[in-house]
């Protein structure tokens, strides 16, 4: 499935905001698709489902922008 591209460029510099409290690219992009899909970020137990494919774009993306600066 091909996602909003500017949804997912959204995504990524939402992740952004929380590398103050750990540069994990992966756990900061799924807290950022965690809060777009449910309204809140996630609880510690949080079990949640999310939009995987969404969670890969935005990571990739991420990644990819992370390599191109």
């Amino acid at each position: 499935m091909m996602h909003d591209p500017s949804l997912v460029q959204a995504l990524v510099k939402d992740s952004h905001a929380f590398d103050a409290t750990c540069r994990d690219a992966e756990r900061n992009c799924w807290m950022a698709v965690h809060r777009h899909v449910h309204g809140v970020l996630p609880s510690e137990y949080d079990i949640r489902e999310i939009d995987e494919g969404l969670y890969l774009a935005v990571l990739e993306a991420r990644k990819a922008a992370e390599q191109d600066a």
